[in-house]
Formats: structure tokens, C-alpha cells, sequence
């Protein structure tokens, strides 16, 4: 239909002003009207052109905005866009582009562009939308290094590589002006640059520059297009990138329209809070474990390396062990003692052979070697070093295990007692009282003495079927949980199963369990059994070894391990013995420990488990944990804590979709209270205050004083004597590190060593001395640095652990010291927002933590900025050389005060997946803000992975003045309410599928978005839903009696120690209970509610 029909030539249409503008299309249509294609036609425009010309020039090239985006944000995307000059312009972006343009934005001047020569396509040096430059963000996601200048720029055609070595890796490649201007060299950073003997005199090595900083190309080497440009280049966001890249992988020539065609990003079914049943429950989590494996599969599997240098060696057991280095890889992989590997000869030395074996050594600080066992070592070419090739063998026995166990929890009616399974599924069920003889003394034989809260706790966990145990950094949570098992034990209803995800921490509990005398048999998986551990006498396949009664399978024994080999019918009869020793053994025992993934172990398939104790639960998916649990529970004790680090999912899709969230955390956010432990005996009191009042309410208690962790003999000057801390400020840059996806700081690095050096003359010894830094590329920096450059014997910081937060979590040393790494204009700082990650490198401590940092980066984050706050306040905010430190004169922003009410875990921890939306209701028993109000924390906006929204947030994505009625206490996002009837709940599904559409928080423009109900109707809604059982919660708001939900073990903020948190919030709880709309809004906004938008 054409334009002319709305008569544009009898009135002329005269542009909106801005102000109007900001309303426009909110949308008052309501959703069945979906006229979400509008345009405006400008006066040029209006004569003879037809609706859908105009639709293309509006909307780009594209033909469609992106779906997703808000009709407000849209109505003034157009009206930006609508600002033509003149008409060749407007098909500037849709004439057919040179072949050099960008493959992102369409940018094609040839100075501002570059070519990756891996991925063949063409990207600018401008940011457009992105955080990083195009180019950059290319290469980082395509993990490609090489690229090639344009012809026609100012450099004309030039491969950046290095001019001594012709690394041709653009993120090591950096620069040195040469003293005779004018000319620039190129060098990488290692070792071209850190080498003395530069080959030309006139080269400052000190003068280095990286080639690419604040993630874009220096603008000498590639010009940034101008503004202008940028706007007139096709708009595209970060998500459409990194969608488009995921495609590139599979279709190279896929482009931006193929993004909108059907089917292309089928997101994955999120996690719920509840279950209808066991068949639900199977199949929301079924999919996220393949989505998991399939990721781990393809990542295994492109790891081939060729080339690969073997040395051979024979092991102590008489099987071949070969040696090898593999180049510096890039990926997310890291391989693990028991990872299976397989090495194949290429050469034409000798036949072709294969052998599959499995690695018993990897990298450290001692060497890059990895080495691994042969299953068999017939036909390897033991004389021969080179030309192998290496493969890793991925294997699904993991994942098959976790799949296994939803299924029988599913349909095995026996797998786990009827109140495990309701409660699991987040059904209300009548509490249960276990009848059993509680023993006179708590304390177990052999262990520690316990104090008043692991007495409570121990108590407590024995009565019920279900209970979970917060255990804070140092509080003794393997000496609590050892004593549980003790008492479970000696019941004599069968054996106790004992399980953690990793093996190490599995190690840890054996050895406590084996001092109180109970006979424990540990499980390993077969691969590991070469493996040595502090527990290995226990280990089920040494026991088996040394067992008396069984003289046959010791001779038969003996043989296998002489001649490394047995005949047909002796190996027959041999593994049918070694079955019934097993068998015997299992049997026998009093406790036995394997890890998570080890419960499924075919030799534990028939037994059946009365209680479970699963230790560092918290760092345990969903599925791993429902392996021990389908075998048999009656009682399934979880101990772990959600206010360190969560599980590890390399999948981002199967990680967003909820697949990061442990058991342990969604069952606190359903309500069943951890019981915690208060008193640490690992840390200084110094150091505890910190993460005391941050993460824990300040309910840590010191079980040691500031004598007990004074060192003797160790002279090293704190600036505050009585406070082994400091914050030592910092101000180099960052630079992407070789792998392209991993930051390093050379300023920090060189003051790490500073540090290190300086605790090693006071006295430290080396193995006390932890180094902790959350990036593997200023990792892997620190170790060689720290060895070429640091001024005392290579031995020393050889010994010193340089390591991940992730890798020092459950550890402790006497000294840790910190390099934050960030330091940026842009970027944001990345990994270190989570506040689960700060906790951990916080409280690894026991004498001293010192923090290496650059403070302006780092004090835009709040949590970052209140602990810097404290360290001022405390006076251990430092500058200047080590042997004069003096105090910074750094001004932050008044901290803004923390609070949490979406994880009740942690004053600050946002860690809740999303629909663990109740624990945002006011008063609820999981409110801990003071009086439950709503917090501000909601609104807030920092980093978009750290969000918890599901949609686009409306609110962050445009700064226009918000109507009072648009704001409104947060509802659960879309499919939660009809999700929320399960059997126990016992609701008509009210209103299904239209609550919030698009779930943002339900603030959709006007009066929409909450379906047909008003938001006070929606709270209400949820507010006839008793959502935690037993007496923790009378009906909805606790609002006349909000300092009763106080429990022992649990402490309020009120009770807290701190100087910061206190309760001098306006309260909000009138925006939750009014019932205008308006009314709310306005409340909202008088109280700061929408003023913490603008606020980041």
C-alpha cells in the first residue's frame, strides 16, 4: 500500500520532539496488536516511496531489527536513524560492499582494516558496539593469531611478525621506537623482547609496547574509523557477534541475515526451582549433560598436535612411560592425572603403531613435560624420539553416569526414600524427625575436640533425612563432616557412602575418616590407580593386593606384576578372584569414598546406601550429585558453601541455561537452612574481618588470636603492625596474553616477584607462599619471570605455587599474594566480578595477604570498591618502593551498601539463577535485609554475565526518564508461575506464560507485561503460596515480626560485626505491598529504586 494513502501531500509531517519521542511506542497496543514494523517517514522521503522501501532503509540492510529488542528502545533506534543528509547515503551499507569490508559492521576503508588470514575475512579497527575492537573480538572468538595489513593502507601489504624470530602471533607482537625515529621494530614479548642481548644496540627493551592494548590495534598500525563511520556502519551488538562466530564455525560464508532464520539458536530449557516429578526433572536435565559432553567432545577431540618429541622411560611397575612437551595451547582444556591420551608413530622409521595411555604427570613449576603410562607397551617404538603425534581420548563414562542417574531416579522407586525425593523436587513435604540414639560425646575418637556450632551441627544432621552444612574458609567442615560419619556408621545400618566431586578433596576426608578407626575402603577409577595419594593403602585395588585370606590371588598376583603379563586362563582366574575380594571388601566396610562420578562405578551397582555425605557439594553440578544420591538415600547429608566457588561448566549455553547451580544452593533458595560453622582457625583476625562481614553477615568467629598467627623469626614490615595485610596500588596496563583469550601485567608481575623476594629474605619458606592470580596467561608469565628475573637461586620460586583462585580453593598457605591482572579503560574487569572468586583468594590465608592491583580499575566494580574502602580505612592501602611504603592518597566513591536478596547466602553473592526468584520476596524467611525491604541490588546493571535477568533488561538499555508506573517490584520471570504448581503446591496455574513478557523483571513498557493482572496482584499471586515449610515462614510477609526469623547458627545483619552494613536503608517493603501501581513507581523513586539505574 502506498504511502501517498496517509495523504502526506495536504499535511506535512513535522518530526516529534525528543521529549515525545522518549513515550513513543511504548507500546500502548497491548501484545495481541503486534505492530512492531512501524516506521516514520521523513518529509524528503514521503513523495511516491512504498511502505516497504522505507522498512529496508529504516532498518538497514538486515531487513529486520533484531528480535528481542523493546519497542522503546526501537522507537528511538529509528528515530536516530531517520536522520538522512542526503539520499546516496542511506545505501552506503546496502550497495554491494568491496571484498575488504568488515564482516561485522561493513567498514571498508583500507586503513582501517585488516585481514585474519586464518578465518579469510576482513575486519575493522573500530569498536562500533562492542567492548573491544572488531578485529580483536575476531580473532579472540575464531582463536586465530595471523593477520595481514591492506594493500592500499598506509603500510601497504605487510604479515605483522616478529623481526628476530618471525613469531607471526599478533598478541605476543608488540613494538620498540627505535632511538633513530621513524622506525618502529616489531618483537614478541617472549623471548624476543625479554632478551638482553637485543641484536641492535640501539633498542631499549624496557621501551616495549604491546601491538594491541585496550583490545584494538594502536591506531598507527590501523586507523580507528571515525564516529561518523562507526554510526553509518551497520549496527551489531555483541550477542549477534558472538552468534555469528558460532556459526562461522560450522558455515563460513553464513552472514548476519542467517542469524534471524528459524532454528538457528535454540536455546536450551532453563533450570527450575521446581519439579512436577521425576520425568520433568530427567528431562530439563538430561539435555543440559549432553549440551555439556557434546562441548567437552569436540573440545578433546580438536586437540590433535603432530610433531610431538617423545623421551621413553620405563616405570617402577615395569610399564612404558613416555615424556613429551605440547606446544602452548590455547584452549579451554587442562589435563588431568588419569586423563586417557593416545600416541601414535607417523615416521618411517618402524611400523605404524598406536598405544592408548594414560597421564600420571602434568606441567608444573618445574618443567612443561606431561607424562603418560602405555596400557601395553607391545610394538612401541622405544628407540625412536621423533614424529608422533598425540590425541586425546575423550571419554563419556562421566557424563553416561550422571545421565544413568536421572533416569533411575526417574523410574527406580527404591533409588532414593519418598521425603529425599519430594524434597529434591522442591515439594512441600511434613518435616521428619529420625528416631536414633545420639551419642554421649559428640567428639569422634582420634579427631579433634569439636566447639559449640559443629557440635549443633553434628546433632542436628543425625536427626534428619535431609540437612546441608555451610562450612565458611577454615571452619572445619572435613573434621565435622568426618564426625558425622563416624556417628553413622556405628548405627550399623550397612555402610556409609562418602563422595566429593574432585579426587583431592575425597583424599582429604579419607584420611580423616581412616584416624577414627572405622575401616574405609577408597575407590579409585581404574585409570588412577597409578596414581600415588596420601590414601593409597586404602585404595580397594591395594587392598585387595594384601589380603591374607586369599593366598591364590596373591600368587596369581605376584606373577602379573614379575612378568607383567598372564596366560589366558590364569588372567581368567585371577579377575574372577580379584572380583570376590572386591566384593568382600565393599562388603566389609564400614565407609567407603570415591568421588561423585566414582558412585557409579559398576562394583557399587548392587549395593544399596542408607546415608550419604557428599563433601564440597556446592562445586558439584546438579546430575554429578544425583549419581551417589539414586543409590539408595535415606539420609543425604550435603556439605559444602555457596559463597565460594560453584561448579565448573566449560558449555556457556548448558552454564546460562542453569546447569552452573549446585544442588546444595537450589535447596537453600527453596528454603531448607544451612546449618553453618562459625569459628575459623586458619585465618589471622585481620584477615577475616573482610569476608566475615561481607559474605558470611559477620557471623565468623575467630577460633585463633592475632598471637597465634604471628610468625617467629620472620622480620618482613607490615605497614600496619597488627595488620598483616596490604593493598599494593599498581599502575600497568593489561595486555591480551598469547593465547588470545587470557590477560597478563608485566607491572604486576615485576612487583610479585618484588613481593616474593622480599617474604623469602624475611624468612618465608617458599612452599608457604601461595601466588594466586585468576588469569592462566599472567600465569604462565609469573612462572617464567619469576624464574628468569627473580633475584635469588631459580630453586626458591620454583617451589613457590603459582596457580588459579580455582586451583588454591579448599588449600591454605601462610602467605598469598594476589595479582589482579585488570587494568583498563574499557573491559570492565571481567572474571574478577565474581564475588565467590574474591572470597576464595581472600581467606586462602593464615599469616599475611597482600593484593597487587590497579585500584581505578578495579573500584568501579562495589564489591572491589568496599574492599578498598577497608583497606584505606585500615590504613593498608599502599604506594611507593617496597622498603618505603607509603599510604595512597587514592580517593573511591563512597562504597554503596551491599545487599543481596536474591541469594541468601552471601550479602553480595549473585549467584541464585534466576528462578530462584522467591527469594526476592520481602519478608520472606530468605530476606536478610534488614526489616525485608527490596533491594536496590535488583536494579543494578554491572557486567552483563554477572545479570540475572532473562531478557533484555529495558531499563539498563535506554537513559530516558522512566514513568512512576513503569517500576514495580520484580515478578518471576515468564514460565515460572505455571511451573510453580507442582503436585505439593496444590495452585490453578493462574497465569501461565505472560508474567513479565520477555521476564526482564515484568518492567515492560506501561501497564502490559504482567499479562492481565497488576503487578500487586502478581505478589499477591505468589503470596498464596506457603514457600518454605515447617515454621521458618508464617504465610507471605513476615512484616510485624521481622527479627524472629532469626535461628541459632544463623545471624541477622543486625547482629553483624561490621562498621559498613548496617540498616540505614529507607525501607521498600511499601513498594511490595501497595496496591496501585503508581503509587509503587513513585515510592520506588522516591527511595532510590530507580535511582540505582543511573548509578553504574
Amino acid at each position: 500500500m502506498s504511502v501517498e494513502a496517509y495523504g502526506p501531500s495536504s499535511q506535512t509531517l513535522t518530526f516529534l520532539d525528543t521529549e515525545e519521542a522518549e513515550l513513543l511506542g511504548a507500546d500502548t497496543q497491548g501484545s495481541e496488536y503486534d505492530f512492531t514494523d512501524f516506521t516514520l517517514p521523513s518529509q524528503t522521503q514521503t513523495q511516491g516511496q512504498t511502505q516497504s522501501q522505507l522498512d529496508g532503509q529504516v532498518n538497514g540492510p538486515d531487513g529486520v531489527l533484531q528480535n528481542g529488542d523493546d519497542p522503546v528502545v526501537k522507537a528511538s533506534q529509528l528515530l536516530a536513524e531517520l536522520n538522512f543528509e542526503e539520499d546516496e547515503e542511506d545505501t552506503y551499507y546496502t550497495k554491494d560492499l568491496p571484498i575488504h569490508a568488515c564482516s561485522y559492521c561493513g567498514i571498508h576503508d583500507p586503513a582501517c582494516v585488516v585481514y585474519c588470514n586464518t578465518s579469510k575475512k576482513w575486519f575493522c579497527n573500530g569498536r562500533g558496539n562492542t567492548s573491544g575492537s572488531h578485529i580483536v573480538n575476531h580473532l579472540v572468538r575464531a582463536k586465530s593469531k595471523e593477520v595481514t595489513l591492506h594493500k592500499d593502507g598506509p603500510l601497504g601489504e605487510t604479515v605483522l611478525e616478529c623481526y628476530n624470530c618471525g613469531c607471526r602471533n599478533v598478541f605476543l607482537l608488540g613494538f620498540i621506537p627505535a632511538k633513530a625515529d621513524s622506525v618502529v621494530v616489531l618483537l614478541c614479548r617472549q623471548p624476543c623482547a625479554s632478551q638482553s642481548s637485543l641484536k641492535d644496540i640501539n633498542w631499549d627493551s624496557s621501551q616495549w609496547q604491546p601491538l594491541i592494548q585496550d583490545r584494538c590495534f594502536l591506531s598507527w598500525l590501523v586507523k580507528i574509523p571515525s564516529e561518523q563511520e562507526q554510526l553509518r556502519a551497520r549496527q551489531i551488538t555483541a550477542q549477534q557477534i558472538n552468534k555469528l562466530e558460532e556459526l562461522w564455525k560450522e558455515n563460513p560464508t553464513a552472514t548476519l541475515e542467517d542469524l534471524e532464520k528459524p532454528g538457528v539458536d535454540e536455546e536450551p530449557q532453563h533450570v527450575l526451582l521446581r519439579y512436577e516429578d521425576a520425568y520433568q526433572y530427567q528431562n530439563i536435565f538430561g539435555p543440559l549433560v549432553k549440551l555439556e559432553a557434546d562441548y567437552d567432545k569436540k573440545l578433546k577431540e580438536s586437540q590433535t598436535q603432530d610433531n610431538i618429541t617423545v623421551r621413553w622411560d620405563l616405570g617402577l611397575n615395569k610399564k612404558r612411560i613416555a615424556y613429551f612437551t605440547l606446544p602452548k595451547t590455547d584452549s579451554d582444556m587442562r589435563l588431568m592425572q588419569g586423563d586417557e591420551i593416545c600416541l601414535r608413530y607417523k615416521g618411517d622409521l618402524a611400523p605404524p603403531w598406536k598405544g592408548i595411555g594414560h597421564v600420571i604427570k602434568v606441567p608444573d613449576n618445574y618443567g612443561d613435560e606431561i607424562a603418560i603410562e602405555l596400557r601395553s607397551s607391545a610394538g612401541a617404538p622405544v628407540e625412536i624420539p621423533h614424529n608422533f603425534q598425540v590425541d586425546f581420548v575423550w571419554k563419556s563414562t562421566s557424563f553416561d553416569r550422571m545421565q544413568s542417574a536421572l533416569k533411575t531416579f526417574a523410574v527406580d522407586e527404591t533409588s532414593v526414600s519418598g521425603y529425599i525425593y519430594h524434597k529434591l523436587l522442591g515439594h512441600e513435604v511434613e518435616d521428619v524427625v529420625i528416631k536414633c540414639q545420639l551419642p554421649k560425646r559428640f567428639t569422634a575418637q582420634g579427631l579433634p575436640d569439636l566447639n559449640h556450632s559443629q557440635v549443633y551441627a553434628v546433632k542436628t544432621v543425625l536427626q534428619r533425612p535431609l540437612s546441608l552444612i555451610q562450612g565458611p574458609p577454615g571452619t572445619g567442615k572435613t573434621v565435622t563432616s568426618a564426625t558425622i560419619v563416624y556417628h553413622l556408621a556405628r548405627q550399623g545400618n550397612g555402610p556409609v557412602l562418602v563422595c566429593a566431586p574432585s579426587n583431592i578433596a575425597v583424599d582429604q576426608l579419607t584420611e580423616k575418616i581412616h584416624q577414627t578407626g572405622l575401616k574405609v575402603v577408597r575407590l579409585c577409577a581404574k585409570s588412577r590407580e597409578a596414581i600415588d595419594s596420601p590414601v593409597s593403602f586404602l585404595a580397594l585395588h591395594n587392598q585387595t593386593r594384601n589380603m591374607d585370606s586369599m593366598p591364590e590371588l596373591q600368587k596369581l598376583q605376584q606373577l602379573k606384576d614379575e612378568t607383567g603379563e598372564l596366560s589366558s586362563s590364569d588372567e581368567k582366574r585371577y579377575r574372577a578372584l580379584r572380583r570376590t575380594a572386591e566384593r568382600e571388601l565393599l562388603m566389609n566396610a564400614d565407609v567407603i569414598c570415591c568421588t561423585c562420578v566414582g558412585a557409579g562405578d559398576p562394583r557399587l551397582a548392587k549395593m544399596q546406601f542408607r546415608s550419604i555425605l557428599i563433601d564440597e557439594s556446592t562445586q558439584a553440578t546438579e546430575p554429578e550429585c544425583m549419581v551417589p544420591v539414586v543409590l539408595g538415600a535415606k539420609q543425604l547429608i550435603l556439605v559444602g558453601d555457596h559463597c565460594q566457588l560453584g561448579p565448573v561448566v566449560m558449555c556457556k549455553k548448558a552454564a546460562k541455561a542453569g546447569l552452573s547451580q549446585s544442588l546444595f544452593e537450589r535447596l537453600v533458595v527453596l528454603g531448607i537452612r544451612p546449618i553453618r560453622l562459625q569459628v575459623q582457625y586458619r585465618m589471622h583476625p585481620a584477615l577475616s574481618a573482610f569476608p566475615s562481614n561481607i559474605f558470611y553477615e559477620g557471623s565468623l568467629q575467630n577460633g585463633v588470636t592475632a598471637a597465634d598467627r604471628v610468625k617467629k623469626g620472620f622480620d618482613f614490615q607490615w605497614p600496619q603492625p597488627d595488620k598483616p595485610m596490604f593493598f599494593y596500588v599498581t599502575q600497568g596496563q593489561e595486555e591480551i596474553a598469547s593465547s588470545g583469550t587470557s590477560y597478563l601485567n608485566r607491572t604486576e608481575a615485576a612487583n610479585v616477584e618484588k613481593i616474593t623476594t622480599r617474604l623469602l629474605k624475611a624468612g618465608a619458606k617458599p612452599d608457604q607462599i601461595g601466588i594466586i592470580t585468576p588469569y592462566e596467561g599472567q600465569r604462565s608469565y609469573l612462572v617464567q619471570y619469576m624464574q628468569f628475573s627473580g633475584s635469588l637461586h631459580t630453586k626458591l620460586y620454583q617451589e613457590v605455587e603459582i596457580a588459579s583462585v580455582d586451583a588454591f580453593q579448599g588449600r591454605e598457605k601462610d602467605f598469598i599474594i594476589l595479582s589482579c591482572v585488570r587494568a583498563n579503560e574499557h573491559q570492565g574487569i571481567g572474571f574478577l566480578n565474581d564475588p565467590r572468586r574474591l572470597n576464595v583468594a581472600l581467606t586462602r590465608a593464615r599469616y599475611g595477604v597482600i593484593i597487587v592491583g590497579n585500584p581505578k580499575a578495579l573500584s568501579k566494580q562495589p564489591l572491589w570498591n568496599h574492599l578498598l574502602n577497608y583497606y584505606k580505612e585500615q590504613k593498608v592501602l599502599v604506594e611507593g618502593p617496597l622498603n618505603n611504603l607509603r599510604e595512597s592518597l587514592m580517593q573511591f566513591s563512597k562504597p554503596r551498601k551491599l545487599v543481596n536478596t536474591i541469594n541468601p547466602g552471601g550479602r553480595f553473592m549473585s549467584t541464585a539463577m534466576y528462578d530462584a526468584r522467591e527469594a526476592l520476596i520481602p519478608g520472606s524467611v530468605y530476606d536478610r535485609s534488614s526489616n525485608g525491604r527490596m533491594s536496590n541490588m535488583y536494579f543494578q546493571t554491572h557486567d552483563q554475565i554477572g545479570m540475572i535477568g532473562t531478557g533484555p533488561n529495558p531499563m539498563t538499555s535506554m537513559n530516558i526518564p522512566i514513568p512512576f508506573n513503569l517500576v514495580m517490584p520484580p515478578i518471576p520471570p515468564s514460565g515460572y508461575m505455571g511451573q510453580m504448581n507442582g503436585p505439593a503446591a496444590g495452585r490453578t496455574g493462574g497465569m501461565k506464560g505472560k508474567a513479565g513478557s520477555g521476564g526482564g523483571g515484568g518492567t515492560r513498557g506501561g501497564h502490559r507485561g504482567h499479562g492481565h493482572m497488576s503487578a500487586s496482584q502478581a505478589s499477591q499471586d505468589l503470596g498464596s503460596q506457603p514457600f518454605s515449610q515447617g515454621p521458618l515462614t508464617q504465610g507471605y510477609i513476615n512484616m510485624s515480626q521481622p527479627s524472629q526469623m532469626s535461628q541459632p547458627g544463623l545471624s541477622q545483619p543486625e547482629l553483624s560485626q561490621d562498621s559498613y552494613l548496617g540498616d540505614e536503608f529507607k525501607s521498600q517493603i511499601d513498594v511490595a505491598l501497595s496496591q496501585d501501581s503508581t503509587y509503587q513507581g513513585e515510592r520506588a523513586y522516591q527511595h532510590g529504586g530507580v535511582t540505582g539505574l543511573s548509578q553504574y
